[in-house]
């Protein structure tokens, strides 16, 4: 019972054919396989960097020029107080606390909003706010939205002169 063990390839053509067949096959596979996963749903580049970031930040592009739009109270206060004063964090009073605003609200507005703009405490100055981006109107326009939501009677400040 003596088997003979040949070669598989006999002629220089079956050569050939082989060491294409072992190169192209591969390669054609793993262009399938990328073809294949990148026909998911495709994204905008601008939409995938705001999903990337988001748990850290928020990508907000503006024309600049674009009229400005006065921001609300609410709306200031959102952006840059909430950080600090939802929690209490770093001795800021806690929004709607009254007890917490009772002594600053006798300092009136005028003496809140010196102790936002310069800063106090840990409390940097503006808030941390960027003056490019928050003027000192919707920064007094946040301390009247604070102030009041701890029961003080404060008046909306005037609006600046149109420019």
């Amino acid at each position: 019972m003596s088997e003979e063990h040949g070669n598989l390839i006999k002629t220089p053509k079956q050569l050939i054919i082989m060491v294409f067949a072992c190169f192209f096959v591969p390669l054609i596979i793993i262009l399938l396989l990328l073809v294949y996963v990148n026909s998911g749903k495709r994204v905008d580049a601008q939409a995938s960097a705001e999903q990337l970031i988001k748990p850290v930040a928020q990508l907000n592009f503006k024309d600049a020029s674009a009229p400005r739009e006065m921001q609300t109270g609410e709306q200031v206060y959102k952006a840059v107080c909430s950080s600090c004063h939802v929690a209490g964090a770093a001795g800021a009073p806690k929004f709607g606390d009254t007890s917490a605003w009772a002594a600053r609200l006798g300092k009136g507005y005028d003496g809140l909003l010196t102790s936002v703009i310069k800063g106090k405490g840990a409390m940097p100055a503006r808030g941390g706010a960027n003056p490019a981006d928050i003027s000192d109107y919707e920064l007094g326009r946040a301390v009247v939205y604070m102030a009041n939501a701890a029961g003080g009677k404060l008046s909306e400040p005037k609006a600046p002169a149109e420019k």
